[in-house]
């Protein structure tokens, strides 16, 4: 598991603040963050709650802007972008997975990963080929005519990990992507993104809370109080 030092970082973090509110009540969520991530690679952020996991998640995605410090995704400076640029990388660099599986209801499995590609204008052919693939990649081939309500926990974390997968990103973000599961399921979900980063040659930067989930990272990026205090390989 090599991939971070292989090549220059897919994604560069330089000395990053991130401050809510003001005055006496005013909470320093990110407090000088810098690290970098490379392509191949598979990185978690852990740290109790309120430890700016998610706020670095958001900073690093374009959802969130940094009060100061840089963000470079891929040779793009991410908070030099406006909501259009914020917009393009979105759709085709960087992709995301949450705790909330976000599936639309009224859409097979199928459907619900082929999204990304109709707004893209996919090919019809080219759209199928793909969906078939990454249905295939979690392990859900079987259950493509399925509907999210006739899907497991699990089963719709999967479908929703492929749809993230389905435009090509270079940078998969994952905030809490098994706070919803069971300990087995949830391993096996973390397990599939450890695949997905061999099979699809994406960077993976996925926050945690269990600390059997970090065996499977290249490195782990240990927060307290808005900051990094701790780079380390498991």
């Amino acid at each position: 598991m090599s991939g971070d030092r292989a090549a220059g970082p897919l994604l560069s973090v330089r000395d990053v603040h991130r401050r809510f509110g003001s005055g006496p009540t005013a909470v320093q969520a990110l407090r000088d963050v810098s690290f970098d991530v490379g392509t191949g690679s598979m990185v978690a952020v852990v740290g109790r709650s309120g430890s700016g996991k998610t706020t670095l998640l958001n900073v690093v995605g374009g959802l969130d802007s940094p009060d100061t410090g840089t963000v470079v995704v891929d040779g793009t400076e991410v908070t030099a972008l406006d909501d259009d640029g914020l917009a393009g990388l979105r759709r085709r660099t960087v992709a995301y997975v949450f705790q909330t599986f976000g599936l639309i209801p009224v859409l097979s499995a199928a459907e619900n990963v082929g999204v990304p590609l109709r707004l893209a204008r996919v090919p019809v052919r080219e759209r199928e080929q793909r969906v078939a693939r990454l249905l295939d990649l979690v392990g859900l081939a079987e259950h493509a005519r399925q509907r999210p309500d006739e899907l497991s926990g699990g089963q719709q974390q999967r479908v929703a990990i492929a749809r993230a997968l389905a435009a090509s990103p270079k940078l998969l973000i994952a905030d809490e992507p098994t706070g919803q599961l069971d300990a087995e399921t949830g391993l096996a979900v973390m397990a599939l993104l450890r695949g997905v980063v061999e099979a699809e040659n994406v960077a993976v930067l996925v926050s945690t809370h269990d600390p059997v989930m970090m065996a499977l990272a290249d490195r782990v990026l240990r927060m307290h109080d808005g900051q990094i205090h701790e780079q380390e390989a498991p």
